[in-house]
């Protein structure tokens, strides 16, 4: 295997791995980083943005010197790198478990089981369900599996194309660490906005790349590219997240539904504003979302896989030097983000 490819095989692994595999039912890494996350918060926690930070350097440094470690001891060794970088993209992707939630949900609401359905949603997203009806369930849903399209495919491919196993450790880090700590609460109000910041800069790029290929892949749902790319050009910006609204306008228009409203939290709630045009979604938006996010990670891994083998042939050519697959310096358990 040339060694300008490795990285680019071992992102398709990894993506084929969780498409058939999906997160390991036990001891998956992420839960295990998360244990250990909570346990370093335990010691570090103080009420403010200086402790915060810390925490913050260290959560995220520490898989991103791993990442590191691995591509520096591979570098020479393609199979050997592209069976990294395919353990580290299985690891760290979602795809799979985000769609058989929603298809779960699906069933759930469409057998008129609202209990099960509200049992289930704390598998997507934090907001209290003992209230939630089927438009409010299905909304839950469709808005979650946006957002974490991107969050748990887009974004993961992105950093992995563009820094290898060190991008895709780091990234799942930063983002894991939203999900605990980077949520408005009294406790978290200061010491998680760095990682919230964090969070919100890595996935600039990602959320604009996932609402822009939602709108090409639209027609497998039954969905416009037009009306999908008007829809997420009038409403992306009025998100109170940078980033969300940009996946949640798209997915609104590619399934011709209105998403936002009021969210309720446990002990808090939230207005969003409405994005998109249609009625509120119902159990049969749920599996059109579904296919939606799966299209939305084949184009994603193409992207990546493309980009990664770009990056390393421009690095191979240039000598094996700088931040590339060959350089010494080259830098979520149930679905990811569930602060939501």
């Amino acid at each position: 295997m040339p060694r300008w490819t490795a990285d680019a095989a071992g992102l398709i692994g990894g993506y084929l791995l969780d498409a058939a595999l999906g997160d390991p039912r036990r001891l998956h890494p992420v839960a295990g980083y998360g244990t250990a996350a909570a346990a370093l918060e335990r010691r570090l926690y103080r009420p403010h943005r200086r402790a915060g930070a810390a925490y913050t350097a260290i959560a995220v440094g520490v898989p991103v010197l791993a990442g590191l470690a691995a591509a520096r001891a591979t570098r020479n060794r393609p199979v050997a790198r592209a069976a990294v970088t395919a353990a580290a993209t299985w690891t760290v992707l979602g795809g799979r478990t985000l769609r058989r939630e929603a298809r779960i949900m699906a069933g759930h609401l469409e057998a008129g089981d609202l209990p099960a359905a509200r049992g289930r949603l704390g598998h997507l997203c934090g907001r209290d369900p003992s209230a939630l009806d089927e438009p409010e369930l299905a909304r839950a849903t469709v808005e979650s599996v946006a957002e974490n399209t991107s969050d748990a495919v887009v974004a993961p491919l992105f950093w992995g194309a563009l820094l290898g196993p060190a991008g895709l450790l780091g990234y799942r880090a930063a983002n894991t660490l939203d999900a605990m700590v980077g949520h408005r609460s009294e406790r978290y109000a200061r010491f998680g906005t760095p990682a919230a910041r964090l969070d919100d800069l890595l996935n600039l790029a990602p959320s604009r790349v996932t609402g822009v290929v939602t709108a090409a892949v639209s027609p497998v749902a039954g969905g416009s590219v037009r009306e999908t790319l008007r829809v997420w050009r009038r409403d992306r910006g009025d998100h109170p997240s940078p980033n969300a609204g940009q996946c949640e306008s798209a997915m609104a228009g590619a399934l011709g539904v209105r998403l936002g409203g009021r969210n309720v939290y446990f002990g808090r709630s939230e207005v969003r504003p409405f994005l998109g045009d249609g009625p509120r979604p119902s159990a049969g938006h749920l599996r059109r979302a579904a296919r939606v996010s799966g299209a939305v990670g084949v184009v994603a891994l193409g992207m990546a896989a493309a980009l990664a083998a770009a990056r390393g042939l421009i690095t191979a050519g240039g000598g094996g030097g700088g931040a590339g697959p060959e350089g010494p310096h080259q830098p979520t358990t149930p679905v990811r983000g569930t602060r939501r």
